[in-house]
């Protein structure tokens, strides 16, 4: 079953829905904000992206600044996303073992 870790108010998270959506593509949507992933599951999604915590983190969230993550090294900075995580880039869609930021939306095809 895909997955989209999405976020409502951000229009590139509706987007992806919606592609979702009109392609017919059963999926279930995780509501990251309100259920925040726990350290083990975002180090899995990390690896299915093939990513490292600095490379999935927001960097121009407010609390980003606040936290002073600028200088941190990945450990911090996973565990700012996990605490924070309204740190973590959106939208993720995950298919099985593969998973993809979707931006740019087209992304998206190639873990279909």
């Amino acid at each position: 079953m895909v997955q989209i870790w999405h976020n409502s108010r951000c229009s590139k998270s509706r987007l992806a829905f919606n592609y979702l959506k009109d392609n017919e593509i059963e999926f279930e949507v995780v509501e990251y904000l309100k259920n925040p992933p726990t350290k083990d599951e975002l180090i899995e999604i990390l690896e299915k992206l093939n990513l490292k915590p600095s490379e999935l983190v927001r960097k121009k969230e407010a609390i980003f600044k606040e936290l002073n993550l600028k200088d941190a090294n990945e450990n911090e900075i996973l565990e700012a996303m996990v605490n924070n995580p309204k740190l973590i880039e959106r939208p993720i869609i995950i298919n099985g073992n593969k998973a993809v930021v979707a931006r740019p939306l087209e992304v998206i095809k190639s873990i279909l």
